[in-house]
């Protein structure tokens, strides 16, 4: 569209007055310039009816110039940003993948030196729109509408050729003569100008350029390397023909020279340049690394992202508290850092940036979400509850990323509802996932919720509706484990036995290496009375599970049940050892260990868990059958 503007501008622009309006070519690049620009406007209309006729919103740190409340500093900062991006092409020496936040300071008063480098920089571009548009038109009048044919280096009106640079059109020597009257047909091919040359390249410069100048609307950015993608085509043509000019005008063959030797030199520096560069985007690693000194806090935030997901969580941290060095109310980077410290267990450090990155940003629903889960994690169960309803009353409007956040919000109310379901409130519960279902936007995966919304109802012995939601978690994601045990325990509990059982072996199926299929299914094999299966079901998910206290329990009873008592005193004792301090497994310990003949050692695990809950009848009525059994033997003389 822009080559078509500038030819049309140098074929008719001239001449405007004096052109014949049945000028067949002349129309059909006015109509080119016309169609393109015409459908340019639907395009644009187009893109902003997709973004709700309003233009984006972005945080203040992404354009900090444009949150500035002080007009002056608004314009002066938005007339350098051009010169400064122009600077960039001129002399790329520090680039980065970011330039937001404070990486270009904003220019706040007349005094400020950046503001000469504005001057500058529109001083050139006018004089440059001048050479190409002003010059153009007078040199277009001297020729006063004549044409000048050469033949063999000879102007037909007497006047020898200057030069070829001096005129726009240049003939061939190439002869082909009329088998007629032997007359001789010259051929030519039109070269533009250099003056065209210099409109074109300042369009191809300026016009992709426009919209990232905050004209129209405030764009996400102060400066940004992919926006000069385009106009680095003009900039080097520009370039380009400003050599050649120079290089014609110059007589002396030293002067040539060292123009080409400059030319050579610039091309030889800028190739070096992007060598180097590329090395900087080898990886993501590199590539934040290069732009730690002109982007600190973004780069180090990035960073600590790439770290993290290679399993270094020490520079991880590391990454992240620099980040928050150089801008401590990034709530994003506090949010991360967050996360990092629950996913190894500092709860409670956890906890204190994620109310840091909400006192940051209200509106971040994500930390709204894992500090419920933390609370939950601590007992505080009123806390989490709070804080769940309060994410899911966020609005949703004038969001960065209003997906993202429909999405935290979904998982708030599903944990809430979570949260009732384990508290007995099953009626509440189903409230809260209904709700859920309504807000859940489109990409959210909507199976963990059917489940419990199956599991809710399952509890309250409505058993349609909970099949109903187990079949539209299957439905939603066929692959989803928990919904095959759910519902496959749902089919037990209704006298679908065989069915039920291809639902858990499925489960094992789908993942061998998951603990809880194999205990689900232990426990159904239990309840049908096929008990060393169920204990050989419970041993093997007790062996993938060894970390998880209920699995190690709750198999432990299996391979009591199926009198395997040497493995049972196995896994009590594994099970007393993740909770030394829990009465029920100690006294289980003990009573294992009465029961294969270990009395003394089964005397010291009753004595503590009844020294943890005193009053547990069952452990006192066990302790004094031990001693029954311990006078009889002589080991213990008298009873308390």
């Amino acid at each position: 569209m822009l080559f078509s503007l500038v030819l049309f501008l140098r074929k008719s622009l001239p001449g405007m007055f004096s052109l014949k309006c049945h000028s067949f070519k002349n129309l059909h690049l006015l109509l080119s310039v016309f169609l393109l620009g015409f459908w340019g406007v639907i395009l644009l209309a187009c893109r902003l009816y997709w973004m709700g006729n309003k233009p984006p919103n972005f945080s203040n740190s992404d354009n900090p110039a444009a949150d500035c409340p002080c007009f002056l500093t608004r314009m002066l900062t938005f007339f350098f940003l051009p010169a400064m991006n122009v600077w960039l092409l001129l002399c790329p020496e520090m680039l980065s993948f970011d330039w937001s936040m404070d990486a270009l300071p904003l220019v706040r008063s007349l005094a400020d030196l950046r503001n000469l480098h504005t001057v500058a920089f529109y001083t050139s571009l006018l004089a440059l729109a001048w050479f190409g548009l002003c010059l153009y038109s007078t040199r277009s009048k001297e020729t006063n509408g004549k044409a000048h044919h050469v033949a063999n280096g000879k102007s037909t009106n007497g006047h020898s050729c200057s030069s070829d640079y001096e005129h726009s059109t240049f003939y061939s020597n190439s002869v082909q003569m009329n088998g007629t009257n032997g007359t001789a047909k010259h051929y030519s091919s039109s070269l533009p100008t250099t003056e065209s040359l210099v409109v074109f390249s300042l369009g191809l410069l300026a016009v992709p350029f426009i919209p990232a100048t905050n004209l129209f609307f405030y764009v996400g950015f102060v400066v940004a390397e992919r926006v000069l993608y385009i106009p680095s085509m003009g900039f080097c043509l520009l370039v380009a023909v400003g050599m050649r000019a120079l290089y014609v005008r110059l007589r002396r063959k030293s002067s040539r020279t060292l123009v080409l030797g400059c030319s050579a030199a610039l091309v030889l520096l800028f190739g070096i340049k992007t060598v180097l560069r590329n090395h900087d985007w080898q990886n993501e690693e590199m590539l934040y690394k290069s732009g730690i000194s002109v982007n600190p806090a973004k780069a180090w935030g990035n960073l600590g992202n790439v770290l993290k997901n290679q399993g270094k969580v020490v520079e991880a941290e590391r990454a992240y508290r620099n980040a928050l060095y150089y801008r401590r109310n990034m709530a994003d980077m506090l949010y991360n850092l967050g996360l990092l410290l629950q996913e190894n267990n500092r709860f409670s450090e956890a906890l204190h940036y994620y109310k840091l990155a909400i006192g940051s940003r209200p509106t971040l629903a994500s930390a709204y979400v894992n500090t419920g889960i933390v609370l939950m994690n601590q007992g505080r169960l009123e806390e989490a509850k709070r804080t769940f309803v309060t994410c899911a009353d966020i609005p949703d409007e004038n969001l960065k990323d209003p997906h993202a956040h429909k999405s935290s919000v979904t998982s708030c109310l599903y944990n809430l509802g979570k949260l009732l379901h384990e508290q007995g409130h099953q009626e509440e519960a189903i409230s809260v996932y209904k709700e859920a279902i309504q807000k859940m936007p489109r990409q959210f995966p909507p199976q963990s919720l059917y489940n419990m919304m199956g599991e809710a109802y399952m509890r309250l012995n409505k058993l349609t509706e909970a099949e109903h939601w187990y079949k539209e978690s299957l439905r939603a994601k066929p692959d989803h484990i928990p919904a095959h045990l759910t519902y496959g325990k749902l089919l037990a509990m209704t006298g679908q036995k065989t069915e039920a059982e291809k639902f858990f072996l499925k489960a094992i199926e789908l993942d061998p290496t998951k603990g809880n299929c194999y205990m689900h299914y232990g426990q159904f094999l239990l309840e049908e009375s096929r008990l060393l299966e169920a204990a050989e079901m419970a041993e093997k998910a007790a062996q993938l599970d060894s970390e998880e206290f209920d699995v190690v329990f709750s198999a432990a009873h299996m391979l009591r049940q199926a009198s395997l008592n040497d493995a049972a005193e196995k896994y009590y004792r594994q099970a007393a050892n993740l909770r030394p301090n829990y009465p029920a497994a100690l006294m289980n310990l003990g009573a294992i260990l009465h029961l294969n003949g270990k009395l003394q050692e089964a005397e010291a695990n009753y004595l503590r868990a009844l020294q943890l809950k005193p009053d547990d009848t069952i452990t006192q009525s066990n302790l004094r059958k031990l001693w029954n059994i311990m006078e009889k033997q002589g080991l213990r003389t008298m009873a308390p």
